[in-house]
């Protein structure tokens, strides 16, 4: 794998976020460590997909769920899962090299973003419209890293008119990665290029009716990647509970699908183009 691909494994995991077993705590509680303010994943209010799936895991196991909460920057493995303040982390790119990842519950992939009235019907990187509309992209980390469609912009000379976000924002504030997919439903920009998840369920809060596609054509700008399984992970060598939750996975993936697509979770191999809108 080239250094460029694994910073974009490790952008996704920042992106993103049981039977009794030995690593299990005594009290029967099930420890997950999660960003308190990182929607559609996890916030302080459990309000994200993977909140409501540590609750169906930990109801499933008579478990009670307790959060360690820790904003997901660089080293959050390492204060968190590495520093045993918790068993598990609900959301990692499957085979994230820094844990023990499970098999994955749901692959999803990046996604154009686009106003309905705009009729745009953008799905290919490779749309001569791309020279000319204005793009919003994520920005990650300290350093600006570019995530894929980024990459790929830049690759055909697409440079100019493309804006960063900061994936983090500021951290004061709700949900920061929204001001991405805002900045299309006001006008900002014309188009955004983002991760499935943050795409899917910030436009179907929008206020603004928005389309949500696939972004296709991206098999050209490998070994860039553009879609990820996704994974629950825990400590390395973990290996009773990474199985006890790949049972649960196993057993309970038509009830994962259904609370993944009731956040707007673009699912690669199922319906993916959505649209917002909501008074």
């Amino acid at each position: 794998m080239r250094p460029r691909n694994k910073h974009i494994v490790i952008a996704v995991a920042l992106l993103l976020g049981l039977a009794d077993t030995a690593t299990a705590e005594p009290n029967g509680e099930f420890r997950v460590c999660a960003d308190p303010n990182n929607l559609p994943f996890s916030n302080s209010a459990e309000a994200g997909f993977e909140n409501q799936l540590a609750r169906m895991v930990a109801e499933q196991f008579g478990k009670q769920v307790t959060y360690t909460w820790w904003a997901q920057r660089r080293g959050f493995i390492r204060n968190t899962l590495k520093a045993g303040r918790c068993d598990v982390v609900m959301g990692l790119p499957t085979g994230y090299d820094l844990v023990e990842t499970t098999k994955p519950y749901y692959k999803s992939t990046y996604v154009f973003v686009t106003r309905e009235d705009q009729h745009l019907d953008l799905s290919s990187l490779l749309d001569p419209r791309l020279r000319h509309l204005a793009i919003g992209v994520h920005l990650i980390g300290d350093d600006g890293n570019n995530p894929p469609p980024a990459e790929a912009l830049g690759e055909q000379g697409i440079v100019d008119n493309v804006r960063g976000y900061s994936i983090f924002g500021d951290y004061r504030q709700a949900d920061p990665p929204a001001r991405l997919i805002d900045a299309v439903g006001q006008g900002e920009i014309d188009v955004a290029a983002a991760w499935g998840p943050l795409g899917g369920y910030f436009a179907k809060q929008s206020p603004v009716p928005l389309t949500v596609t696939p972004i296709e054509d991206y098999q050209r700008f490998a070994p860039q990647q553009f879609q990820f399984a996704i994974s629950m992970g825990v400590r390395k060598g973990d290996h009773a509970l990474r199985d006890q939750l790949n049972a649960f996975i196993d057993q309970h993936r038509p009830e994962i699908t259904s609370l993944l697509r009731s956040y707007g979770v673009p699912l690669v191999g199922l319906p993916v183009t959505a649209s917002g809108g909501h008074e």
